[in-house]
């Protein structure tokens, strides 16, 4: 019996992929310690096989990373890393409920709000930043639905916020 089967998901071809633990190794990501929330909420919620994450900022401890607006004070590079960082705290928010990413068994959502200066039309650009870092960790077979919003303002004054829903098995 080949005991590295449970560390291994199979890809649609049937040869083996690393899993998420393992890719977040290879790509050299230390999930940091996970946020701690802001206000009165849970910062994860799991109901029946469905994992809701509150919304993720792109925080280091209790300080925003960034704080403005894409297209004021900030650009869509800026913004991109902003969904990035967040991204990254979301990884260890789930990761602290569920003792492991590999039991994601897909990304059901990713809903990506991004504070603008009213003219900016790069939404999409600004939120593969999250994209990016979920389908390197997981895999493209396990990308979410994703919408993008572009609003006036955010907490604590960042630009960008994710919202996540995971699939999750036992």
């Amino acid at each position: 019996m080949n005991t590295d089967s449970k560390d291994k998901i199979l890809n649609g071809d049937g040869s083996r992929r690393d899993t998420a633990e393992q890719r977040l190794r290879q790509l050299g990501i230390k999930l940091p310690t996970p946020p701690e929330p802001f206000g009165i909420y849970a910062e994860a919620v799991q109901t029946g096989n469905l994992l809701f994450l509150t919304g993720m900022l792109p925080t280091a401890g209790r300080e925003a990373k960034f704080i403005g607006r894409i297209g004021a004070e900030l650009d869509v590079k800026t913004g991109h890393m902003a969904a990035y960082i967040a991204a990254v705290n979301a990884l260890a928010v789930a990761r602290q409920h569920l003792g492991s990413l590999d039991k994601v068994s897909r990304i059901v959502r990713l809903g990506v709000f991004v504070a603008t200066s009213g003219d900016v039309r790069e939404h999409p650009k600004i939120a593969d930043g999250a994209s990016e870092l979920l389908q390197d960790v997981f895999g493209k077979d396990k990308s979410p639905t994703r919408l993008v919003y572009g609003v006036a303002s955010l907490p604590l004054g960042v630009p960008v916020e994710l919202e996540l829903i995971f699939e999750v098995s036992a």
